[in-house]
């Protein structure tokens, strides 16, 4: 399928995970109306709560994860590919939780997982500090999820810092790079619509990134502007600073034609290190 519409989820997760599921398929009930048939969600859908011992305390295996089963029936009952931007998931032997990110097909049934490669330790000049590697155990792996749509490459967040990770999955045959966030109020106005417009045009990619929004326990403050960038890096869609959806037509033969007139994947030279 070449030609489709997808949409971006926004949403300002809080500690009660039934509240944050209910309110996150409002939305994606909506988009669905509107045409959506791929339909990202942020990074800490299920829960966005203060404190690694919180955290931990609420995550799940993910053959228990009440937030994996919830979504799985959602793609299921609305016929469309998920991408789950991450839910907190206990990992056997291991004290600190994976961050990780589900896409799910139509039928229901999980097409790949990726946990969160790049910690966001920081420490900012206005005195805020994070320090995920406590609580996060950081992933290994990068995946590509073989969907209807062709192939998407998996991030998360901190992840659009580190733009080999993305050509790889562009040289791989990835048209779509998804990127789920939680970005920082300071650090996403500084810094998420740059990072998202190079990450598509240096790819010549379609980025779809799903963004968690306003105030969070523990006095956190996320940015929000979802945004869907074609592969010129054209913003098609922004989703401001409050909870919704957005929505826009990808058209993958887009990707094509840019490749084509800007062929960097191909123009990459090998060099040696000084």
């Amino acid at each position: 399928m070449t030609r489709f519409i997808a949409a971006c989820v926004q949403v300002n997760s809080q500690d009660a995970m039934s509240d944050n599921l209910a309110r996150a398929a409002t939305y994606a009930r909506d988009a669905h109306a509107a045409g959506a048939r791929l339909i990202a969600f942020p990074e800490n859908v299920s829960m966005m709560s203060f404190g690694g011992e919180n955290v931990r305390a609420a995550a799940f295996p993910e053959g228990d994860h009440p937030g994996l089963v919830f979504f799985c029936d959602l793609a299921t009952e609305l016929q469309s590919t998920l991408i789950v931007g991450s839910l907190h998931v206990k990992v056997e032997g291991e004290d600190r939780v994976a961050n990780r990110c589900f896409v799910i097909g139509p039928d229901g049934k999980v097409i790949t997982s990726y946990d969160k490669i790049h910690m966001f330790d920081v420490d900012l000049a206005n005195g805020e500090s994070y320090r995920e590697s406590k609580t996060f155990r950081p992933g290994d792996t990068a995946k590509l999820a073989e969907t209807e749509f062709g192939k998407v490459g998996v991030s998360v967040c901190y992840d659009v810092r580190f733009p080999h990770l993305f050509r790889d999955y562009a040289k791989a045959g990835a048209k779509i790079l998804s990127i789920p966030a939680a970005f920082t109020r300071t650090t996403g106005q500084a810094h998420w619509h740059t990072l998202l417009k190079s990450r598509a045009i240096e790819n010549g990619c379609f980025v779809i990134a799903a963004a968690q929004c306003g105030d969070h326990p523990g006095g956190r403050q996320t940015f929000g502007h979802s945004l869907i960038i074609d592969p010129w890096g054209e913003v098609l869609a922004d989703g401001g600073t409050d909870p919704g959806f957005i929505t826009a037509e990808i058209d993958l033969d887009r990707v094509d034609e840019i490749r084509r007139m800007v062929p960097s994947l191909q123009n990459g030279q090998t060099y040696k290190s000084y």
